[in-house]
Parts: structure tokens; C-alpha cells; sequence
């Protein structure tokens, strides 16, 4: 598969949350996939609250000099940044589809990126935003994809 895959915060903190093993391995798979594959995609939104909950909410959490390596590293995926563009598109999503201001960012930033697949667990599996569909990294592996 060579579809754009749009990573929401909830799958990279999966990846660092050692109390939740199982989510942990799961999205490490997925986070694999799309690093072999170059398929993923991402917001500079995601990677401030990735940095923020790891930091600062995840117990036990990471120190700043290992998740600044992480947000270094995911750079790699040319991060999409907030714009003007950006805020309207999402201000429309917001309007039609009922969502929060930021999940509404995130759909918008993922649609902006070309994005066939939103993954994550914050949205209703299988949701279809205009030809995008949600994905969650937990019902589903990479292997599934068609």
C-alpha cells in the first residue's frame, strides 16, 4: 500500500506508554509500517501535544532530551504546519461533520496531506471524512490494509 497515512497524537504515545503494553506493541507495529513504508504523515499539532503528554502526563513519562529526539526524528516525515488555510479548511470540517476545534485540525491537516487513512483511536472506526477513512490502530493491523 502507497496511500498516505495520517498518524494522530494518541498512536505515538502509545509507542512511549509502557503501562498500556499492548496498545504499546500495536502502535510500535503500526509506527514500523509506516516508517518502511514512508506513508506516514503528521501535523506540527501532533507532535506538540506528543511532546507535551509524554513530558508532562504520561507516567512514568520521558525525559525532554529522549522526546525531543523522537520529534527530531518524526521532522523526517515533513510535519504539516498551522496556516491559514489550514484553520479555514478546518473551520468547515468543524461545521459539517459536529467535531471538536482540534480533531477538526487534525482531519483537515490529514486532507491536506493527501491522506487515504486517519489512525487513531480518537475517532469512530471506519468514519469516513470525504474519502478519508479512520482507521483505529487497535482494531486493525497493517497487515489488513487492503
Amino acid at each position: 500500500m502507497s496511500d498516505n497515512i495520517f498518524v494522530d497524537t494518541n498512536v505515538l504515545v502509545y509507542c512511549r506508554d509502557t503501562s498500556k503494553l499492548e496498545k504499546q506493541a500495536r502502535a510500535l507495529e503500526w509506527v514500523a509500517y509506516l516508517w518502511e513504508t514512508g506513508a506516514g504523515r503528521l501535523s506540527m499539532q501532533v507532535l506538540s501535544e506528543f511532546y507535551a503528554v509524554v513530558t508532562g502526563k504520561l507516567k512514568p513519562g520521558m525525559n525532554a532530551a529522549n522526546a525531543r529526539e523522537d520529534v527530531e526524528d518524526l521532522f523526517t516525515w515533513k510535519p504539516l504546519p498551522l496556516s491559514q488555510d489550514l484553520i479555514l479548511a478546518a473551520w468547515a470540517i468543524q461545521d459539517q461533520n459536529a467535531i471538536s476545534w482540534w480533531d477538526a485540525l487534525i482531519v483537515a491537516a490529514a486532507k491536506s496531506q493527501r491522506c487515504s487513512i486517519l489512525l487513531s483511536e480518537d475517532f469512530q472506526h471506519g468514519q469516513d471524512f470525504q474519502g478519508m477513512r479512520v482507521v483505529n490502530p487497535f482494531a486493525m493491523t497493517p497487515a489488513d490494509l487492503p
